[in-house]
């Protein structure tokens, strides 16, 4: 499929709406897709007459995430430098999102995981629906929270966001409502409407788009049994210092007060890539100091170190578990966490110096550096 059906774009008056058009794959993002939008997104800055961008997708998914198979393909024929390229493409256009000087409104009707998060946080309107499902399930496949997580997550409210990405529990629109993932919330039978009033505006002024956007905005309430109820235990459990405290943590509570989301919540840590674990948390507490820039630098260094499968290959275990053979059995190397040392943690954090022609991760210059911060 060429690359320019894979992103389609409509032009109605000053608003360009595009849609990522990979329906059966859930809108996964391959190299053709990112690189589409990257244009597409700098063009629009810097022409006047488009006052707004729109971003959707097409089927059941807003966007699953970035397409990994390819990636892990290119690693096991020995060019992790291949897979690490494409992930400069994606970080750089998660940063010209995260700085674009024009409103960009995504429309979150569906699955948006992993990069699909890149596309659409770092933008400044998210719209939540009764059909959302959002995740972080970079843990369980022997990667991490990236394309910004560590700049998004770590600033969702007490130590919410750590729980999402070490987790990589699904959250339904209320709870991105709820937590400021999402910054508004739409019934689906409405986004027709919306984006047919939305298309009519003329001003790259944030307020006529909030305007227009409050009319549609529902304020949904949080299902019994949503774990932004648990906010508490959550703040108690996850704003311990490592993993392993965190697990304890958890196994205390659920001594005193058994559920099924503490249950739940330590089998989801127990399955997950030790070394994911350690690095992610790492990631997060990091994040919370750091600009978007910085942070997309450090993931950047980080994802080089996963690519290059050194210190471990668990990306690629992950990948072969998960979306390969599909036995959802792992043999996750190192096993147990105690024998995920701090040196080798430090080891994903530091530039990779030995390695001929590996750079740090260089932007396009921006003009607008200060709308990063829009959660």
């Amino acid at each position: 499929m060429a690359s320019h059906s894979q992103v389609l774009v409509e032009e109605k008056s000053s608003v360009r709406i595009l849609t990522l058009n990979r329906p059966y794959q859930l809108n996964a993002l391959c190299l053709n897709m990112i690189s589409r939008l990257l244009k597409l997104f700098l063009v629009y800055e810097e022409d006047p007459s488009v006052k707004l961008v729109i971003l959707k997708g097409q089927g059941r998914a807003f966007c699953a995430g970035g397409d990994a198979l390819p990636l892990v393909s290119d690693i096991v024929q020995g060019k992790w430098r291949l897979a690490a390229d494409f992930l400069i493409y994606q970080y750089s256009l998660n940063y010209v999102i995260s700085t674009f000087s024009k409103p960009q409104v995504s429309i979150l009707n569906g699955i948006v995981m992993g990069g699909g998060a890149g596309l659409s946080i770092h933008g400044r309107i998210r719209i939540a629906t009764e059909n959302t499902v959002f995740a972080m399930p970079d843990t369980a496949l022997g990667l991490f929270p990236d394309v910004g997580a560590s700049y998004f997550l770590s600033r969702l409210p007490g130590f919410f966001g750590e729980y999402v990405g070490l987790t990589g529990a699904r959250l339904d629109g209320a709870e991105m409502l709820a937590c400021g993932l999402a910054t508004h919330f739409v019934p689906s039978v409405r986004l027709a409407a919306l984006e047919e009033n939305l298309c009519r505006v003329g001003s790259s002024d944030p307020n006529f788009v909030s305007t227009i956007l409050d009319a549609y905005t529902q304020h949904p309430h949080l299902k019994q049994k949503s774990a932004y109820h648990m906010l508490d235990a959550i703040d108690r459990c996850f704003s311990k210092r490592t993993i392993e405290e965190i697990i304890s943590a958890l196994e205390r509570e659920a001594t005193q007060e058994p559920n099924d989301w503490i249950s739940s919540t330590i089998q989801a840590l127990k399955k997950a890539s030790p070394s994911s674990l350690k690095i992610s948390l790492r990631s997060i507490r990091e994040g919370r100091l750091q600009g978007v820039g910085q942070c997309l630098i450090r993931e950047y260094r980080m994802v080089s170190h996963v690519m290059k499968g050194e210190i471990s290959k668990d990306f690629v275990e992950g990948c072969r578990a998960i979306l390969v053979d599909k036995d959802r059995n792992p043999k996750w190397e190192p096993r147990r966490l105690e024998d995920m040392k701090d040196s080798m943690v430090d080891q994903y954090f530091e530039k990779m110096e030995e390695e001929e022609g590996w750079e740090d991760l260089k932007f396009p210059p921006r003009n607008n550096l200060h709308a990063s911060a829009k959660l």
